[in-house]
């Protein structure tokens, strides 16, 4: 056999292999792919200084830029320390709405109540990665509500505003896609608070009767 029989034609040499990674690139797109992992690296570092001045202890300079932390971590990125003691959680906290909807047949229909935590809990139950957002938006949203208005509902704060816009879209964006056929006017969002009952080998009494706590209507 010819030892020349698989050579190239012309005896032109194979081309040397491509280096692998961003050297591997051509010089315009080497300089595209460094400017764009910069901008992440900014990014992720920006948030997590301002997260981690949010959580910290008060000091200078998170006293000083207190506007610019919290415009950055509310709602989306609040955090609280309720799973811990001294006082943990001991409540069932379900979110509710139902919504008022013009049919396309022209008929005004008021849906039954959409248990949306409960829609949570069945989309991340016996799930190997549950969603973060299924596992802790709504709940946010609804300490966040809470947080800011008063029992009567009404807000207490600069952020009470900011908090009712916040749960509204959650529960517009949950409603939308059942209610295709018609037009939605306005939601109502309530919560169903039942007691945790004490374990059976406890002499305590919990009244594990639900109340609810309605919100007024929103027009959309």
């Amino acid at each position: 056999m010819d030892s020349n029989e698989h050579e190239p034609a012309g005896g032109a040499a194979p081309p040397p292999p491509r280096t692998p990674g961003i050297a591997g690139l051509s010089a315009p797109y080497r300089v595209v792919t460094a400017l764009a992992l910069g901008v992440i690296a900014v990014a992720a570092c920006t948030h997590l200084a301002l997260v981690f001045l949010h959580v910290a202890p008060g000091n200078t300079l998170s006293k000083q830029h207190a506007k610019t932390i919290d415009g950055w971590v509310y709602p989306e990125f609040e955090q609280n320390w309720k799973l811990f003691a001294p006082n943990p959680l001991q409540q069932n906290i379900a979110v509710e709405v139902r919504a008022e909807f013009r049919a396309d047949y022209g008929e005004l229909v008021t849906t039954p109540w959409h248990d949306l935590s409960a829609e949570d809990g069945e989309a991340i139950r016996h799930s190997l990665l549950p969603s973060h957002t299924r596992q802790n938006e709504l709940r946010r949203a609804w300490d966040f509500f809470t947080g800011s208005h008063d029992e009567d509902n009404k807000p207490n704060g600069e952020r009470g505003q900011l908090s009712e816009e916040y749960l509204r879209r959650i529960a517009l964006n949950r409603l939308v896609p059942e209610l295709r056929d018609g037009t939605i006017l306005r939601i109502q969002v309530r919560s169903a608070t039942t007691a945790v009952p004490a374990p059976k080998w406890s002499t305590e009494t919990t009244d594990t009767q639900t109340y609810y706590r309605e919100l007024p209507w929103w027009t959309v």
